[in-house]
């Protein structure tokens, strides 16, 4: 049987929870043996889109790329997981329409939590004013009108969101 490839998208504000559960989903679908990628924001941006700010634009293309990467990765059967914020829904609805199998998982946590969470002082700082057009202070962030998945990571445990990602997956027939 032939791999079919899909792009698992994972959004969210900063502090949500998309990296954390996008490894352990990672981490398991390696395990048996599936043909995998991971395009992390912080990690693309170091190095497929580096040089490009945090506009509108430049958000909207950083994306654009990570989305034109996903596709080639799909098309040719690989589950590829993509742990991004991307703010903005029509970029969103963008790459979902380029890439075709596409399931769009909002990690969502009240922002409140995510300032709570924030490891590296992000927030802190752009409250301060020392970081701009940082999501969900000064830059927007507009919720997934209609995901596939939502993990509230503020009332479930990690387990539960990870296992709401792989039962997605069985049930769309990407994984067995």
């Amino acid at each position: 049987m032939e791999q079919r490839g899909v792009t698992v998208w994972f959004t969210g504000l900063s502090g949500a929870g998309k990296t954390t559960i996008s490894q352990v989903v990672a981490e398991r679908l390696r395990s048996q043996g599936y043909p995998l990628e991971v395009l992390d924001g912080d990690i693309v941006r170091t190095n497929l889109t580096k040089g490009l700010g945090f506009s509108k634009e430049d958000r909207d293309e950083n994306i654009r790329r990570i989305g034109f990467v996903s596709h080639l990765l799909t098309r040719n059967g690989v589950i590829v997981i993509v742990s991004a914020i991307s703010p903005y829904r029509a970029i969103r609805e963008e790459v979902r329409a380029r890439v075709g199998s596409f399931v769009e998982v909002f990690v969502n946590a009240p922002l409140a939590v995510c300032e709570e969470r924030d490891v590296k002082g992000l927030y802190k700082r752009a409250r301060s004013g020392e970081i701009k057009q940082f999501t969900g202070i000064s830059d927007p962030y507009e919720p997934p009108a209609n995901p596939e998945i939502e993990c509230r990571t503020d009332l479930e445990d990690l387990e539960e969101s990870v296992e709401k990602v792989l039962s997605a997956l069985k049930e769309g027939g990407y994984i067995s």
